[in-house]
């Protein structure tokens, strides 16, 4: 499985920015999906997940509300919209995928993207 990551860029706060996942290689098969990101300094910490076929999402506590995933493995393609991104928003993100496992967990997760680079200024 392989996984590319793009639409990052550079925002002021306020603004809005969407990511975009693509899943290649075994999409035959059922993968939950998710939007990890590392800041400078910190920890790679989870933000959004989606389920293989899109039903069920989950959200880190820092995002709810402002944050929305769509998208599955079964469609290859899943999304990131961000909406009223703030400076601590600014991170490298990146896209991983799972057969099962915690969403929250990043060991859990055995697919990863190169990352996309999101910075959010004040």
């Amino acid at each position: 499985v392989q996984l590319q990551a793009s639409g990052g860029g550079l925002v002021q706060a306020g603004g809005s920015l969407r990511l975009t996942c693509a899943l290649s290689g075994r999409t035959g098969s059922r993968y939950s999906m998710a939007w990890f990101r590392q800041a400078p300094g910190k920890e790679r910490e989870f933000v959004a997940g989606i389920s293989w076929s899109g039903d069920t999402s989950y959200y880190a506590d820092s995002v709810k509300g402002r944050f929305a995933v769509s998208g599955a493995s079964a469609k290859n393609r899943m999304y990131l919209q961000m909406n009223s991104l703030k400076p601590e928003d600014t991170a490298v993100y990146y896209c991983a995928a799972q057969r099962s496992g915690s969403y929250e967990n990043t060991a859990s997760w055995g697919y990863w993207g190169q990352g996309t680079l999101v910075t959010v200024s004040s």
